[in-house]
């Protein structure tokens, strides 16, 4: 039922005029109207949008100032007492007020089956004292012409021209781009992938408020950013600078059913390019299939379909009762071209309030009824899709009926929990919606005690929420710093504002777009695509001119301190990597390899590897110090040379027992230059202090093609297995294996010397301080001496008639399972026969060299196994060759154990000997060797110094050391070669 009086005193002087201004979008249709009102004394415009309406409405306080303009939506109302003119939607025009001018804009609406009756009540009823006008698309005429005869119908062209370019990429978007979904999914998607390759994008959506949409249209405006997403609202008359629009889906979600657009309302949507007399241009994007031809050509010409129903609801309702509003409601039509709409959210909610016992109860007048009519007519724009809405609106009725109004803590503490700014976006719009219904409520004055103090509030509310969520979208889809890069890159080919800070941090106009780290751009972590990417490069570039040169500079003054080696084989300059380690052909060697950057010419390459390669060398050469001084000592002495030179091989320690190829003359040779001849390696003790052994191990890793592995802590005796460590690390950093544990090599050295030289004739009294210096507990030293040749012997007990102090614990060389005409296996010896020979030595005094006691044990205790396999068959022994011509010579690692030579004294023998013939021993000698030792497990295997090149059968797997690959020749260049070919010239 329309409040609007349709004469007066002036209209029946002058009949009041209906004019209808049709046409296509960007005609002028919105601008005439309000000129056109605001020339009368008073008037009234409805938007189908109430961010049209507030849009509207600042333009005419600009125009008219605000004490003389209302704004009136569902969720604010805005009434000076001198307001004149009235910016509303269509469903809150003020039917009971009288004005000499009344428009309702985007007429075609009628059509639409859910808010269609609204506007069809307009159209019908709402009348203007003096002016009433109708704006909309030329597709209403014909039913407008039948339902409103009186009514002039004026068609205004089109100011520019809109044509179809056709599909183009998300990337190929020219600048001042919209591109329209039509779900909250599918433009956070579009959002993001523009806000990834373009720099950034404004979003405008129905659910936003106007405090956010207007920010965001800003954004868009002041050129912040060039491209807009959107859904179908921008169609709804919003005036942008938009010179294309790309549909990104042709499939909409109509709140009951999933469709596909009609031409007219793409034609709507695709109007929105080309404002004032600047042409536009619309196509698709996305996935989003090409329009169909016929499609194309409606758009373009703005010819369409007429339309044939309007959507039509009583609007005289019967107020006595439920079921008479309820009947009333379902009233048809009596003029031709009106149907019933879909049923519209506030019948809906009365129904389902109808079926409730205890509304029925309160609902017993006519003022009740209306009043429960109004309270379902609060708009569901949650959409929750529950009963929550209707379970709202019998609240809101019962606390109206039995209250008079609504509790005012009800009202401010819901108010005041959907002022929460906190959440993402979806939280924050669903807050807002909900803010929006208490804002409808609170806009009620007849409903609350303290209107004015509850809108305040509603209204802080939701600009709180606008105001974050605005913040979010922005951080969200919006890289300012690419979107200006992007904007000054392509308009301009001057220089660029740039700079690199002592952080290393490159600015360029005011903008960071990464970090230089050594000589390699490293780009800002925001630019996490591939877009984003060449974008900053493209900015740096111009930045790091003149800085790349600068650095090479710094770098080759730089000080040794300032270089270091990483795990993973790269040298790093003041923390940053520029080059990486490669295998060299030996591995003190190893070469340098700077790292690619697109910053470095070829000259600028090879100065910094020049002086990383230095740097290495010097390195190198400082750490292995000891390896070099060796090998100056050894170069005086034949005998010493082939130790010295496999510790230059190794970096100064090759693991595997010394005693099967070294004698006693030897070994002290060897310590008095520094090495020292163990049971478990051949070694110098320099290197197996922290910084060499750091160093050996990168080199090792280096030849593994590995990461360096992690050494454990400097000061320990003994360890656990290290996990990850791969096989022959270990030996190769010094850690001798003894059964659980790793014994540190200079430990296991001295405590098995002691002990050899301890049990070399007899079994001897476990000393007592044995487990705390191999840094193991008393339950696993059993374990632990047997791997390094040694067996405790439990203490006999006493005799039940004997007394006395129980025998203390026992140890010995252990002893090895034998069988008849078994040969010692490589690295062990033979049986010995325990009579002495000679006086025994004497024991190392207490803080003496561990070498001392390995010395001094070395003929009594077992080898470690891993030693020479047994000589084939046909072999000449070496004991045909005279010991001087050895000593020459140095050991040969390529020919089997070597007997003993008559005469010889048994402590004088070296290792690992053969047992004589026994057709040439001397009648009633007992020889030595008759039961060779049997195989000995427990013992740790190893590469014997002086045995590259042989067959370790007994290794499974693959190792890695510090050994080359030889050739299956003996190398004419090799030391050993030239010094044969220098005694066969002097034979």
């Amino acid at each position: 039922m329309s409040g609007f009086v349709p004469h007066s005193s002036s209209a029946a002087m002058f009949p009041a005029r209906v004019k209808a201004i049709l046409g296509p979008t960007n005609t002028g249709k919105t601008h005439l109207a309000i000129t056109r009102m605001l020339a009368h004394a008073s008037g009234i415009i409805g938007f189908p949008l109430r961010l049209l309406a507030r849009e509207n409405y600042d333009r005419m306080v600009a125009a008219k100032g605000a004490r003389y303009v209302a704004l009136i939506t569902g969720e604010e109302k805005i009434v000076p007492p001198e307001a004149k003119w009235f910016a509303c939607t269509v469903e809150a025009m003020p039917l009971d007020r009288q004005a000499e001018f009344v428009a309702v804009d985007e007429i075609q609406l009628c059509a639409d089956p859910d808010r269609g009756h609204i506007f069809t009540d307009r159209l019908l009823h709402a009348r203007g004292l003096v002016e009433t006008m109708f704006l909309g698309a030329e597709t209403i005429r014909p039913l407008l012409q039948r339902l409103v005869p009186q009514a002039e119908i004026e068609t205004r062209p089109r100011l520019s021209q809109l044509s179809y370019a056709g599909p183009a990429k998300l990337t190929r978007l020219p600048p001042r781009s919209a591109v329209v979904a039509f779900s909250a999914a599918e433009v956070y998607a579009i959002a993001e992938a523009i806000r990834r390759r373009r720099g950034g994008c404004a979003v405008v959506m129905g659910r936003l408020s106007p405090r956010t949409r207007n920010a965001q249209v800003a954004l868009y405006q002041n050129r912040e950013v060039d491209f807009l997403v959107a859904t179908d609202a921008i169609g709804m008359g919003l005036n942008m600078d938009v010179d294309h629009v790309a549909f990104a889906s042709l499939n909409k979600f109509d709140g009951h059913r999933p469709r596909v657009l009609t031409p007219q309302e793409a034609a709507q949507i695709a109007g929105r390019a080309g404002r004032g007399m600047r042409d536009g241009t619309f196509g698709v994007t996305a996935e989003c299939p090409p329009l169909p031809d016929e499609m194309v050509e409606k758009i373009e010409t703005h010819h369409f379909e007429a339309l044939q129903t309007l959507a039509w609801r009583n609007s005289d309702l019967d107020m006595a009762s439920i079921d008479g509003l309820l009947d009333s409601l379902a009233l048809a039509p009596n003029q031709p071209g009106l149907a019933r709409g879909n049923d519209a959210t506030d019948h809906i909610t009365l129904e389902a309030l109808s079926r409730d016992p205890e509304v029925r109860k309160l609902a017993t007048s006519r003022a009740r009824v209306r009043l429960l009519w109004e309270a379902c007519q609060i708009p569901d724009f949650r959409k929750l899709a529950d009963d929550s809405h209707t379970k709202f609106a019998a609240k809101i009725f019962g606390h109206l009926v039995q209250d008079g109004a609504l509790p005012n803590d009800w009202v401010a503490g819901q108010i005041a929990q959907l002022g929460n700014i906190e959440g993402d976006l979806d939280t924050l719009m669903t807050r807002l919606s909900a803010i929006r219904v208490w804002t409808y409520v609170a806009a009620r004055a007849d409903w609350v005690r303290d209107a004015t103090r509850f809108q305040s509030e509603a209204r802080a509310a939701e600009d709180a929420v606008s105001d974050a969520l605005h913040e979010r979208l922005t951080a969200r889809f919006v890289d300012r710093r690419a979107a200006h890069l992007i904007r000054r890159l392509d308009e301009t080919e001057e220089e660029l504002l740039s700079a690199v800070n002592r952080k290393g941090e490159v600015v360029v106009e005011g903008h960071p777009v990464g970090h230089v780290s050594g000589f390699v751009f490293e780009p800002d972590a925001s630019a996490a695509n591939e877009d984003e990417r060449k974008l900053v490069l493209r900015a740096a570039r111009r930045a790091l001119v003149d800085e790349i040169p600068r650095r090479v500079v710094a770098l080759e003054a730089a000080k040794d301190e300032e270089f270091a080696l990483t795990p993973t084989h790269r040298i790093t300059w003041d923390g940053a990597e520029i080059a990486r380690l490669k295998a060299g052909p030996t591995a003190d060697k190893p070469q340098v390899d700077v790292l690619q950057s697109e910053f470095l010419d070829g000259a600028q390459r090879e100065r910094v590897r020049a002086k990383l390669a230095a740097w290495l060398e010097a390195l190198i050469a400082k750490e292995f110090a000891a390896v070099t001084t060796v090998e100056e000592k050894a170069a005086e002495d034949n005998t010493l040379r082939g130790p010295a030179f496999r510790l230059r091989e190794y970096l100064g320690l090759v693991p595997g027992g010394t005693e099967a190829e070294v004698n006693p003359e030897l070994r002290q040779k060897l310590k008095a230059i520094g090495i020292r001849a163990g049971r478990f390696a051949l070694y110098l003790p320099e290197v197996l202090k922290p910084r060499p052994m750091a160093l050996r191990a990168q080199l090792w890793a280096l030849k593994a093609e590995c990461v360096v592995p992690t050494l454990p802590g400097g000061g320990l005796v003994s360890i656990q297995p290290p996990e990850g460590w791969p096989r022959g690390f270990a030996a190769t950093m010094g850690w001798v294996q003894a059964g659980s544990v790793l014994l540190r090599l200079d430990v296991a050295e001295r405590v098995a010397g002691e002990l050899g030289h301890l049990t070399r004739r007899a079994p001897a009294t476990l000393p007592q301080d044995v487990a705390s210096r191999l840094g193991v507990k008393a339950d696993a030293l059993p374990a632990v001496l047997n791997a390094l040749g040694f067996r405790l012997l439990p203490a006999e007990p006493l005799a039940e008639d004997a007394f006395g102090p129980p025998s203390p614990t026992m140890v010995g060389a252990r002893r090895e399972e034998h069988g008849r005409g078994n040969r010692p296996r490589h690295g062990q010896r033979p049986q010995r026969d325990r009579r002495p020979q000679q006086a025994p030595a004497a024991a190392p005094q207490d803080g003496a060299p561990a070498e001392a006691g390995a010395e001094a044990g070395a003929e009594a205790a077992p080898r470690p196994e891993g030693g020479r396999p047994p000589r084939r068959e046909g072999q000449r022994p070496q004991g045909d060759r005279p010991q001087g011509d050895r000593q020459q010579r140095g050991p040969r690692p390529d020919r089997g154990p070597r007997p003993p030579r008559d005469g010889q004294p048994a402590e004088a023998r070296e290792g690992n000997r053969p047992p004589r013939d026994r057709q040439n021993r001397p009648e009633g000698e007992r020889p030595q060797g008759d039961r060779p030792r049997g195989p000995r497990e427990d013992r740790p295997r190893g590469n014997r110094p002086f045995d590259k090149g042989r067959d370790n059968r007994g290794n499974e797997g693959r190792t890695y050391s510090f050994d080359t690959p030889k050739p299956a020749k003996a190398d004419p260049d090799s030391p050993f070669a030239v010094l044969a070919k220098l005694k066969l010239g002097k034979g």
